[in-house]
């Protein structure tokens, strides 16, 4: 049986991965950034994953506004990175698993989640940029990968609370995966900003760090953030954070009371870009 063995939450902020593929990781601005992933790079060598689970959104590369899925699951064996305006970033091509993938597609729209199936889509930094943080610059990404785009960027969107059940029911569709297979489910996005109008550069510390605690220690009430929350509290690009909450939902004490999560890694620093970064490491004891 594959099991769903850790959680991985990070923001993608685009200027992170400029300053990985410019080597500015060193620079007074971004080394208390970076500085913040040197624990998650060695937890990530020591306990590898057969295979990534990586919420993310995508940023119009993609998807345009004439094609907005909701929910996203890419089920191809390969997946190049995107150009985003200034050629693809250096980046290994993103390997799939699409065995895997095309089970949890299955298993999920038939636990009543519509999803989209992508058997052909290029990865913007939303994806790279986690995987770049938390495995460096290597030839190859370690593990094959699943994309998994969800719409945070035009309204509609999702809830969080749909987020979190959609977790629950990717933790169900992994286990039913007759495969001895480890998977580590990351959430990506956030934490608090907004990059236009009148609020542009919005940080709010207090508010990130609140969120983040509630949902480590109750991740239901977490969910139940109404959207309004996060736009005036987070900024418009905040609520990217509901994709947080699919990867909280899928860990094993949402499903069993009696089980617990351990936190291996929590950091949060202000500025990336105008960004705030939260990073969370959650183990399924």
């Amino acid at each position: 049986m594959a099991r769903i063995t850790a959680s991985v939450y990070t923001s993608h902020v685009p200027a992170i991965g400029a300053a990985i593929d410019l080597g500015k990781t060193h620079e007074p601005y971004w080394q208390p950034v970076f500085k913040g992933y040197e624990y998650s790079k060695q937890w990530m060598k020591d306990n590898k994953p057969d295979v990534i689970f990586l919420v993310y959104n995508d940023h119009a590369t993609a998807f345009s506004l004439d094609l907005i899925p909701t929910f996203a699951i890419g089920t191809a064996a390969e997946y190049q990175p995107a150009d985003e305006g200034w050629g693809p970033r250096p980046v290994p091509v993103v390997k799939g698993h699409p065995e895997l993938a095309s089970h949890i597609a299955q298993s999920v729209i038939q636990q009543d989640f519509d999803l989209t199936i992508v058997n052909k889509m290029a990865v913007d930094h939303g994806l790279t940029v986690p995987l770049s943080l938390m495995c460096g610059q290597p030839d190859a990404w370690p593990c094959p990968v699943i994309p998994f785009a969800v719409n945070v960027v035009q309204y509609p969107v999702p809830s969080g609370q749909r987020c979190f059940n959609l977790g629950q029911a990717i933790r169900k569709a992994v286990e039913s995966y007759d495969e001895d297979l480890n998977v580590h489910i990351w959430g990506t996005g956030g934490m608090s900003h907004q990059l236009q109008g009148a609020r542009a550069g919005l940080i709010n510390r207090e508010w990130d760090n609140a969120w983040l605690d509630q949902m480590i220690v109750d991740p239901a009430a977490c969910a139940a953030t109404p959207h309004i929350d996060y736009v005036r509290e987070a900024g418009s690009e905040g609520i990217e954070l509901v994709m947080w909450l699919i990867a909280r939902g899928a860990m094993s004490d949402v499903a069993d009371k009696t089980k617990q999560v351990s936190v291996k890694h929590l950091f949060y620093h202000v500025p990336a870009s105008n960004t705030a970064v939260g990073h969370l490491i959650l183990d399924n004891n």
